[in-house]
């Protein structure tokens, strides 16, 4: 009997999309009945989410960390799907595929959500992509060559930044001031203001301004 296996892929370049699910329907439809869903933004994902919470949960979710955030703003990338994605179905495996393999984004992916496949997608093959697939749903761990490599270079680096920190520099980046941040996460201004200068003292600029505070940012991974 065929292994029922409910997915969720979450990528906003469609042929990536397509890549992943014509691999698993074409290779493993002998061993698995496979139902794909596919969002490709943070809204879509946080419906999918929760409306199959109850109804059909799901076994395994792919995520890209870049993907348009929610029109409120409350959920700005993978990272906050996948959280979330723990939250509503805690018994289904996430995979991490993603572009960006900057050592502190790799390092906060790997401390916030602890995946159990992460890959860059410059390191993906077909055959890569189904020994993933097949480690994964086997209950193990795959990490591809740059997160293992990134792991080992980061995993001694002493800070790391929380999803409220990573989300104050997320609005600042998209012009937001800090008066107003108080608007976009659920803290108050003292805290945010807080917040922001250790994030300066970690990046060594307390005297950034903000242009300057979300370039060092950048280059670090953390937006």
């Amino acid at each position: 009997m065929k292994r029922r296996l409910n997915v969720l892929m979450v990528d906003d370049h469609p042929m990536i999309i397509e890549g992943y699910k014509n691999t698993l329907l074409s290779k493993y439809q002998e061993d698995f009945s496979i139902t794909v869903d596919i969002a490709s933004d943070c809204d879509e994902a946080q419906d999918l989410i929760k409306k199959r919470a109850k109804t059909k949960p799901y076994d395994l979710a792919m995520i890209d960390i870049k993907v348009p955030a929610s029109k409120d703003g409350t959920i700005t990338s993978g990272v906050d799907i996948a959280i979330m994605l723990k939250e509503h179905h805690p018994k289904a495996y996430i995979m991490i595929l993603t572009m960006h393999n900057e050592g502190n984004r790799i390092h906060n992916i790997l401390q916030n959500i602890n995946p159990e496949g992460f890959l860059i997608k410059s390191d993906l093959s077909s055959r890569e992509f189904a020994r993933a697939f097949e480690d994964v749903i086997d209950g193990k761990t795959y990490y591809s060559a740059t997160v293992n490599n990134h792991f080992r270079k980061t995993i001694s680096n002493n800070f790391s930044l929380d999803q409220k920190n990573l989300q104050i520099l997320y609005h600042i980046s998209r012009g937001v001031r800090t008066k107003n941040l108080s608007n976009y996460i659920n803290l108050s201004l003292s805290a945010i203001e807080k917040r922001k200068n250790y994030i300066k003292e970690l990046f060594d600029m307390k005297t950034a301004n903000d242009e300057q505070l979300i370039e060092e940012a950048r280059k670090r991974g953390f937006v």
